[in-house]
């Protein structure tokens, strides 16, 4: 694909109305170059060298069920040398230096034990990319995984031919996806939630909410405390603060998206 041609893809990824299509389109474009198999994640909420609460967190795979079943069991990611890669640095490599650090003997045992098992799972090349981090808490990266039969020396053309197309991709696919809302069923807001939490952003008091959205001040007070169960907050300004965070307030939510929840 040359860098015209690109040109609709990208627009396509940046129209998206949901995380879901920006994924789809962009994850075509990878499997077509031979990463059929690609993880991407992304947190709001990272603290100190945790991620924080995994259901904050954004995970989007094309991986089988059992491959992200072994991916978290233990933490298993977190011991990969790529992302201890890309925990520390920003933008994009192939695993070549990972082949060479475990031949000469630089990475931990710890380290070396998880690119084995990855291996025993037919996972010995790839390509990362790590986001700037624009926001303290903030961390993405995206793992793109060679299809069997697809060698480090296969990936090392392929990166030198289509460097600047994949990180543009993946660029424009996280860029889109940060700004759409992140729905789930571990933080899911009903319609009414969310227009009470974001009257409350806009200052409005209890007795203001109730008149403009006719309830009683009993039931506004029922809303936002459901509001702040759900997203796992102790008080009301945190949920307001969060809820914008993870975009689920001041957003038009597609109708897809409310029937799927």
């Amino acid at each position: 694909m040359s860098q015209m041609s690109i040109l609709p893809l990208l627009n396509r990824i940046a129209a998206s109305q949901r995380i879901d299509d920006a994924w789809d389109r962009a994850t075509g474009y990878f499997a077509a170059l031979g990463f059929g198999r690609v993880n991407y994640g992304f947190t709001r909420f990272k603290h100190l060298k945790t991620i924080g609460d995994p259901d904050d967190a954004l995970f989007l795979t094309t991986c089988d069920a059992d491959y992200v079943k072994r991916y978290f069991q233990g933490s298993f990611y977190a011991k990969t040398p790529v992302f201890r890669w890309a925990e520390h640095n920003s933008g994009i490599c192939t695993w070549s230096w990972v082949r060479r650090a475990l031949e000469a003997g630089k990475l931990s045992a710890e380290e070396a034990e998880a690119v084995r098992q990855n291996a025993a799972m037919g996972i010995v090349a790839g390509i990362s990319v790590s986001y700037p981090e624009v926001l303290s808490r903030s961390k993405g990266a995206l793992g793109l995984i060679a299809d069997q039969g697809i060698s480090t020396e296969d990936v090392e053309k392929i990166f030198a031919e289509k460097q600047e197309e994949i990180l543009a991709v993946a660029n424009m696919m996280h860029l889109t996806i940060v700004h759409l809302p992140q729905l789930s069923r571990h933080r899911a807001l009903s319609p009414r939630q969310r227009e009470a939490l974001e009257w409350v952003a806009d200052g409005k008091t209890t007795q203001d909410v109730a008149l403009l959205m006719g309830v009683s001040p009993a039931m506004v007070e029922k809303h936002l405390r459901l509001a702040r169960e759900a997203l796992a907050v102790e008080t009301t300004a945190q949920a307001v603060a969060k809820g914008a965070l993870l975009n689920m307030i001041f957003q038009r939510i597609p109708e897809v998206a409310q029937a799927a929840r």
